[in-house]
């Protein structure tokens, strides 16, 4: 397919995406990171007819996109501690069956994690390359954002875990050196087998816990997280942000859960101009 196929795809997704999540009454929207984002802040901006609506960025990138549309942007540290995001809109560089997704290859992941937990909904758009039914099968790593003093001591740590060749993301001029994220981290990029899916584990097809090489979604990213120097891992899985406040509200205030790392929905553009759309309950 060619480049503006694909970028067609992508703004078919967000358009339809927006269409469906975005509230002209909302307070406060998530705005994630990575080309996808161009046409969802564009779709906003043709759909908006509230000024007031305060829009999270997660990165430089998706603040810059906010400015330029004329919409005001707020850092996620000044919002009110009672406050949730109505909805989140973000990308993925891949999604599985089960909606878990890899993040990170645009080095936003820590900032995205923290805006998809704090709203009510994440919805994520993408295009049709990154609609798989297990992770790690076209997207090659897993991105780790990591504290610089620790990074050869995560890298080994990861080899110890089964990744076959971690390595230090660089810039694009490689001797100016490692990509720095927001928060001056580095990030190391991780090679894995194909990732399981807890069926997958239910149904006999790997332990799912590396002792037979096999790793399952969640099992990975907790062992991944463990490490000290480790501040977040690209993978974004367990409850999303419905489940989560469902949770909350059975436990009332006695409870950890904090929001949902996945989304409700994806929003697949594909190749012939057509949407798919995967939820919980299947795909359409």
């Amino acid at each position: 397919m060619t480049d503006s196929a694909v970028e067609a795809a992508k703004r078919t997704a967000a358009q339809r995406a927006v269409a469906d999540h975005f509230d002209p009454n909302s307070t406060h929207v998530g705005i994630g990171s990575g080309t996808t984002i161009v046409y969802v802040v564009e779709a906003i901006k043709a759909a908006s007819t509230n000024p007031n609506i305060l829009f999270v960025p997660t990165g430089y990138q998706s603040r810059q996109l906010v400015i330029n549309a004329g919409l005001t942007p707020i850092s996620f540290d000044t919002l009110p501690d009672n406050v949730m995001l109505d909805v989140a809109f973000d990308g993925a560089d891949e999604v599985d069956a089960d909606l878990n997704c890899i993040k990170g290859g645009g080095a936003c992941l820590f900032q995205e994690k923290l805006v998809a937990e704090r709203a009510r909904k994440f919805v994520c758009v993408a295009d049709y390359r990154k609609r798989q039914d297990r992770l790690l099968t076209n997207w090659p790593t897993i991105p780790i954002e990591v504290a610089p003093l620790a990074q050869r001591k995560v890298v080994n740590a990861l080899r110890q875990l089964g990744s076959s060749d971690p390595k230090l993301r660089t810039t694009l001029l490689e001797k100016s050196g490692p990509l720095k994220t927001d928060q001056d981290f580095f990030i190391v990029d991780a090679p894995f087998k194909t990732l399981l899916t807890a069926a997958d584990v239910k149904a006999g097809k790997g332990k799912g816990d590396g002792s037979d090489g096999s790793w399952e979604v969640n099992a990975i990213s907790k062992a991944i997280k463990s490490l000290s120097g480790v501040l977040e891992v690209g993978i974004f899985a367990g409850l999303n942000g419905i489940e989560a406040a469902g949770l909350k509200t059975k436990n009332d205030a006695a409870t950890l859960v904090t929001g949902g790392q996945k989304p409700i929905a994806v929003y697949f553009g594909m190749a012939d101009g057509s949407v798919k759309v995967r939820t919980a309950e299947g795909e359409t």
